[in-house]
């Protein structure tokens, strides 16, 4: 198993600025980062040659907007986040990516009030088969991302997403776990994470107020326990959030702090993970 810390937790762009926090992420023994991909015009080579010499290996997060809406009505938006998506896949493999994950499936925080219909089903088929043929092309897989009912409306369980990948029938795709979503979602831990099988390609590990992962509600037994069966042996990362993203404050609801700092948060995360493993003999 791997462990890596997302950065959004300080910011929604990586530049020379955050590289003193991502050299004590090293020291406090994570053996990776997940980068944000936001801002798409960043130098990701240059980051990605620091991040090797500090010998911290990568995955990226990404998301997608109502004006480059993978599964709009409108054949031009739907296109625009093809495009966006194949662009942030490019970013991904400068940098040395080894997998991007995220809700880039569907616009984040829009509604329709209704669940997904059957055309916005065939779309984000179709808009999501043409960014996983270009990330095999470069070398780049995809975790694709169930959120809870209050961020999204196209994919809001794990069954969803397995189901939505198993259709995209590509080997670079596949789907991501998150125990945020999955404690508001899902009814059965076990049967979450067993639905992704030899499709579940990442792990985030968020705590029910987004916060210190081990100090609030999530099922940790339940979830550690099924991980550990599934016979899972990637990336856990941590993702929490803090004050450092007004841009997609709207989307995770965050308006107040609820942890001492930053780092302390990573450290006690790091050691809430390996704990949780050690326990059950991994």
């Amino acid at each position: 198993m791997k462990f890596g810390m997302n950065l959004l937790l300080w910011a929604g762009e990586v530049n020379d600025a955050m590289l003193p926090t991502i050299e004590q992420l090293k020291a406090i023994g994570y053996d990776g980062v997940e980068l944000p991909m936001f801002n798409l015009d960043l130098d990701y080579a240059k980051l990605g040659k620091q991040l090797d010499e500090l010998g911290l290996e990568r995955t990226a997060v990404t998301i997608r907007n109502l004006e480059d809406n993978p599964i709009s009505p409108d054949a031009s938006v739907r296109a625009k986040g093809v495009q966006l998506n194949k662009k942030t896949l490019d970013c991904c493999a400068a940098a040395g990516v080894q997998t991007l994950v995220g809700p880039f499936h569907s616009a984040i925080g829009h509604f329709s009030g209704q669940g997904p219909t059957a055309d916005e089903w065939r779309w984000g088929l179709d808009s999501m088969r043409q960014t996983a043929e270009y990330a095999q092309q470069v070398g780049v897989k995809l975790g694709v991302e169930a959120l809870n009912r209050f961020e999204c409306y196209f994919l809001n369980t794990h069954a969803d997403s397995a189901r939505f990948v198993r259709e995209i029938d590509n080997p670079a795709c596949g789907m991501m776990y998150d125990t945020f979503h999955s404690n508001i979602e899902e009814k059965n831990i076990a049967q979450a994470i067993a639905a992704g099988g030899d499709k579940l390609f990442h792990i985030h590990i968020s705590e029910n107020d987004r916060s210190t992962p081990g100090a609030g509600l999530v099922r940790w037994a339940d979830n550690f326990d099924a991980i550990v069966q599934s016979g899972y042996d990637g990336w856990l990362v941590i993702e929490a959030f803090g004050l450092a993203l007004p841009e997609i404050a709207a989307a995770t609801k965050i308006w107040r702090k609820m942890f001492a700092d930053e780092l302390t948060l990573a450290t006690e995360g790091l050691r809430f993970m390996r704990d949780e493993l050690t326990k059950r003999g991994r």
